[in-house]
Formats: C-alpha cells, structure tokens, sequence
C-alpha cells in the first residue's frame, strides 16, 4: 500500500480535492432543495480533475509529441457538461428553473479542470467565490425581489 500512495499520491490528493470542493458546493445545493446536490457536484469536480490528470499523465509519457494538446481534453469537458446543464434547465411558460444549478456544475468542472492541472489555490478561490455566489449573493437577490415585485404580480 505504502508503494502505490508513493506512486499515486498527486493522483490521490488531487482527486480528494476536486471531490471536496465539489461537494461543498454541492452542499448549498443540496440545502436550497436543488435536484443537483453534493454528490453531482462532486462527481463534475472529481470528473473533470481526472481527465485532465489522464491528459497530463499522457503529455509526460509520450513527451513533445506534436499534435498532442492537453488542454483539447479541458474544452471537451466545458462542451460535455454545458450539454449537461442544458438539461438541467426547465422552461414553463416566462419562467426558467434550473439555469443556477447547471451554471454551478459548469463552474464545479472548472474546479476539477484547475485542479488536475496543479492550480490548487485557484481551485479553492473560485469555490469561495462560487459559494458566495450561491449563498451570499441568494440573500440579496431575496431581498432585492421582495422590495420590488408587488405580491400580486407574478415573478419571472
């Protein structure tokens, strides 16, 4: 076992740290009622961070081949979870539910793109960010709406 952590260890700690960040922001999820909770988005985070550590792990084996691109693995995970977010968004009538929740996997996956890349401490800023976003920011746009729509009148 002290073998394969010695061998795997980046590989460990940088997938342990896409599925926490994930999860965390998955958490505000999950408390708001939001069909996509912590296991969603940790699943996106862990996801993306092992496609690219996959993409990484292929750069360093085959050295400078040319034509090989590391970063065609991170567009295709942007393109594969905004399909996945389309999803998640639901029109009835003037109303539209779901677009927070599929732009909170989109960013997720960007936290597993940084994090299969090395880029911890960005990981861990834009999930800061990213919770004041679903949290902090969820407070001022109730009561900003509150203020404004009359009872009587529907919410768009």
């Amino acid at each position: 076992m002290e073998n394969f952590f010695a061998q795997n260890g980046s590989f460990v700690i940088s997938l342990f740290l896409a599925l926490l960040l994930g999860s965390f922001v998955g958490l505000e999820r999950a408390i708001a009622g939001k069909p996509a909770g912590m296991r969603t988005y940790a699943l996106v985070s862990m996801g993306s961070c092992l496609f690219i550590l996959i993409s990484e792990s292929v750069r360093q084996q085959i050295g400078g081949m040319a034509g090989f691109d590391p970063l065609r693995m991170a567009s295709q995970i942007i393109v594969g979870i905004g399909f996945i977010g389309a999803g998640l968004i639901i029109f009835q009538g003037n109303n539209i539910h779901g677009l927070t929740t599929a732009a909170g996997l989109w960013v997720t996956a960007g936290l597993g793109i940084a994090i299969g890349f090395g880029l911890y401490q960005l990981a861990l800023i834009a999930t800061l960010f990213t919770m004041f976003i679903f949290a902090g920011l969820w407070h001022i746009e109730k009561m900003i709406s509150s203020d404004t729509v009359p009872e009587n009148q529907e919410r768009l």
